[in-house]
């Protein structure tokens, strides 16, 4: 059975969203493997990712495991929907660190 991962993976999330009749699942294979493609209603993106992603963390090791029964490797990608409020990096300044030095720290303790 080729497409176990896409009936699994429809399964698992129709049954974690409050809109199934919105959930789209598109597999394609390549030599990389198997890429399935999920889009669901943005009202229930928090459902799929979870708490600190993972549950899409639980769902992508699941996937993998069907595809290593099937001698394929399965990755999932979560389609972000129009309107997110995720905000983007911009390439003027890579990731900003919010953890201070014990010396900014101070610094900052004697600016009080």
């Amino acid at each position: 059975m080729q497409d176990a991962d896409k009936v699994f993976l429809e399964y698992v999330v129709k049954a974690l969203v409050d809109n199934p009749n919105d959930v789209k699942i598109d597999r394609t294979v390549d030599e990389m493997g198997v890429l399935i493609t999920l889009t669901v209603n943005p009202a229930d993106m928090g459902k799929i990712i979870g708490r600190m992603g993972n549950t899409a963390k639980a769902i992508r090791t699941l996937l993998r495991i069907i595809g290593m029964k099937n001698n394929a490797r399965v990755n999932l990608k979560i389609n972000e929907p129009e309107g997110s409020m995720r905000p983007e990096r911009s390439e003027s300044s890579p990731t900003q660190n919010p953890l201070k030095t014990v010396d900014q720290a101070m610094e900052d303790l004697r600016g009080i």
